[in-house]
């Protein structure tokens, strides 16, 4: 069995639950069947075994060097992705037209969990480069599709997103790299980027930035930034103005280089306009959109990997007595608080992949579906989910991480063991495209008060018709009660009609809603389980019964707190803390 994901999980998810075979029927899918979904999970989980895997620790204990002229990786790196671009897997879910295979975006995000429980640092780099190709695909003029994105999706390009700044983070309203129109139609690019994942390396023959910048006379904010293709290789092949400054070295993802560079150090970086000027923003929220569900894709895999491992030494390692009794030593699986940190785990893990699995098929649903209503329902739940997606893996899973380095005892802090690296690598997914709080305040803030609340509407109405199909089982009331009170205590936040007092505790927001939102998940997986036998339903069941027991009631304080308004983070003067 492998210890990267469960393939049975992956099975029962995809065909017992999620129902992917339906979308056969779909002319965009109507050459697909179940044998080759399977064959392009079996590649992927063989792939990644074989060839991701093996250099994990290796690129973690040797990071990327800078000698002031190269990066240096392990060569590693380079020859698992010579065989994932080689693989086809790059493209499966891609239009025919420039090369892809055309599979369900269900099945290509499965496909790509393999890898991001194998090595999170190599698969970073074929990410951010569909994300990249996806973005100009859309946004991207046919001159730009042929000349970036086709020798992206063969492997030998590879593609970044380059926003935050060295002194402006997250606030892109403060970004000040600015753009120079020139004569012919092209820009020149002068400014830092900071934090840039794959900005330099020699794993390809090219690497495309997307770049976030200001024209010389648009208006500040964010409605000023206009979107650039920054190659670091021109098209007559030579070297564009853009200069590696230094690499950050971080606790985690090592294997990935990160970044920080100089555009127009030698008279300024040749740029060419995505879309319109000033539409830079919007056109970048594809790729960012993207990107925040594959990093909570990311998260779930780093956190299903620790949970397996730490379920294997569980099983393996004596240790203990049952209480009251003497005899021989047992499995430290057998004793309930160790049993209470693999159900936890698990709850968490199986619960986060549901998750991230039902928001691939919504993006599978508003491209395909015939009717326009249907593809515009699941492209408004799909973009309520969004941030709890992002963000409710990135705590949880890093949560599950950290139980599986408490299972493996004094071993797991030790670098003999995987379990700590995975803590490391996950560690950053919080922060990864947008942290917390920023997706907090997108939930509250933005996704379930836009259109007059609907998308509220849209999330309650979903899980509501879960909780019908439940009837009246025990699970289906406590997440009932728990979601009217969602309701409520959205609608007391935003009564006073104060964005500050309103967006507040955005974070505490997030979390219940989230928790309810995996409730949901956890009983969809029940209904989908239905009177099956053998451990595997079984084992479903339980990871439900530990969750709704054990992880939904947190909502109620939650709640309770957050329908009193509270000030104490608004009124606590600095010079207090």
């Amino acid at each position: 069995m492998s210890l990267l994901l469960s393939r049975r999980d992956l099975e029962f998810l995809l065909y017992e639950w999620i129902d992917v075979e339906r979308l056969t029927a779909r002319e965009r899918f109507a050459e697909h069947s179940r044998e080759t979904f399977d064959a392009a999970l079996e590649l992927a989980e063989t792939i990644a075994t074989e060839h991701f895997a093996p250099h994990n620790k290796l690129a973690d204990a040797h990071e990327p060097t800078f000698d002031g002229e190269r990066v240096h990786l392990v060569p590693e790196v380079a020859r698992a992705l010579e065989v994932y671009f080689g693989s086809g897997l790059m493209t499966a879910s891609m239009d025919e037209a420039v090369g892809g295979g055309q599979l369900p975006h269900t099945v290509a995000s499965a496909a790509m969990a393999w890898f991001q429980a194998a090595n999170a640092g190599t698969s970073g780099y074929p990410f951010l480069t569909l994300a990249n190709a996806n973005l100009l695909l859309a946004h991207g003029s046919p001159e730009q599709v042929e000349r970036w994105v086709r020798p992206m999706l063969e492997g030998r390009f590879l593609g970044t997103m380059c926003l935050s700044e060295p002194g402006a983070g997250s606030s892109l309203a403060d970004v000040t790299t600015r753009a120079e129109p020139q004569a012919d139609g092209s820009y020149r690019l002068f400014g830092n980027k900071m934090w840039i994942s794959a900005g330099e390396h020699e794993l390809s023959e090219n690497i495309v930035h997307l770049v976030l910048a200001r024209v010389v006379g648009a208006p500040a904010g964010v409605k000023g930034l206009s979107l650039f293709v920054v190659p670091k290789v021109l098209p007559d092949g030579t070297r564009n103005d853009v200069t590696l400054a230094g690499l950050n070295h971080k606790m985690g993802f090592r294997g990935t280089t990160n970044t920080l560079l100089n555009f127009g150090e030698r008279g300024g970086a040749v740029g060419d306009l995505v879309g319109e000027e000033g539409r830079g923003l919007a056109a970048m929220f594809h790729m960012m959109n993207e990107a925040r569900i594959g990093v909570g894709l990311g998260a779930t895999a780093l956190g299903y990997t620790g949970y397996l491992k730490s379920l294997r030494y569980a099983k393996e390692r004596l240790q203990g007595r049952p209480v009251g009794t003497g005899g021989a030593p047992v499995p430290i699986a057998e004793h309930a608080d160790v049993k209470r940190m693999l159900l936890a785990q698990k709850s968490y893990v199986e619960g986060a992949l549901a998750l991230l699995l039902y928001c691939s098929r919504l993006v599978d649903e508003e491209k395909t579906a015939a009717d326009p209503a249907a593809r515009a329902a699941a492209h408004l739940l799909l973009e309520v989910l969004t941030p709890i997606a992002k963000s409710w893996p990135s705590q949880w899973c890093l949560a599950a991480n950290d139980l599986a380095i408490q299972v493996h005892g004094g071993y797991g802090y030790t670098r003999d063991y995987d379990v700590e690296q995975h803590y490391r690598d996950n560690r950053l997914n919080p922060i990864h495209e947008g942290t917390h709080g920023i997706q907090a305040q997108d939930l509250l803030g933005r996704k379930v008060v836009m259109d007059g609340g609907a998308g509220l509407l849209a999330l309650v109405g979903a899980i509501r018709s879960t909780i019908e199909r439940a009837g009246d089982s025990e699970q289906a009331a406590a997440l009932s009660a728990v979601v009217d009170r969602v309701v409520e205590v959205t609608r007391t936040i935003w009564a006073p009609g104060d964005p500050e007092l309103g967006l507040a505790n955005a974070s505490l927001y997030l979390e219940a809603v989230g928790h309810t939102v995996v409730a949901w998940m956890w009983l969809e997986q029940v209904l989908a389980a239905g009177d099956a036998v053998g451990d595997f339903y079984d084992g479903k069941r339980a990871a439900a019964a530990y969750f709704f027991r054990y992880e939904l009631p947190r909502t109620a304080p939650q709640l309770d707190l957050l329908a009193t308004l509270d000030r104490t983070t608004i009124d606590t003067p600095t010079a207090w803390l």
